[in-house]
């Protein structure tokens, strides 16, 4: 059995991607959220939700006990959310982190200029990048709702190709890294549509 904990478990791209994860029948499920009442349980003997902040670090450490891997998909002070994600790790021993950011945090797309609205995600990525945590770090486009799974990935120092990413393929990429051990680690990943 694998064991994931998702944090921020109501996120659009999240709600997109536990059903895929629990087509594998080894995979269970913790959903971490702020408030709790707005998730049913898709399938209460395999997933368990917890209601919490990721800042609360003692409620991010006792919903990281016993879990293999740790998917992230947040939003708002998102240094700080990292500070306390990789201390909770470090301190549970746990070292598989799926975390997601946005393209254009290290300048690499073209023809765009990089904009403040980056930083929370540049910042949160260069603390994971300085971790010993096994991350990936996923920069995928603007989401769209095609349901065709089609990306392609770039790696850090490489160019941005293409801009939108459908949420079908973020979920197969982050369901692929999440049950393959070694799996882009320690790498950070533009994601597009191919």
């Amino acid at each position: 059995m694998t064991r994931i904990l998702v944090l921020g478990a109501n996120g659009q791209l999240a709600r997109n991607t536990v059903p895929v994860l629990l087509r594998h029948e080894q995979v269970a499920l913790t959903l971490y959220l702020r408030r709790a009442a707005r998730l049913a349980n898709p399938d209460p003997a395999r997933v368990r939700i917890v209601e919490g902040d990721v800042l609360d670090r003692a409620a991010l450490e006792a919903a990281m006990q016993g879990q293999d891997v740790v998917y992230a998909n947040l939003a708002g002070d998102m240094a700080a959310q990292a500070r306390n994600i990789i201390a909770a790790m470090q301190a549970v021993g746990l070292k598989r982190l799926i975390f997601v950011s946005s393209m254009g945090i290290y300048g690499e797309v073209p023809g765009e200029r990089y904009r403040g609205v980056l930083d929370p995600y540049r910042d949160s990525a260069a603390l994971i990048e300085a971790s010993d945590l096994d991350y990936t770090i996923l920069r995928p486009g603007w989401f769209t709702r095609d349901t065709r799974v089609s990306y392609q990935i770039t790696q850090k120092a490489e160019p941005f190709r293409g801009h939108d990413v459908s949420l079908a393929s973020l979920s197969d990429l982050i369901v692929k890294l999440a049950l393959t051990p070694g799996l882009e680690v320690r790498r950070s990943l533009g994601v597009s549509a191919a």
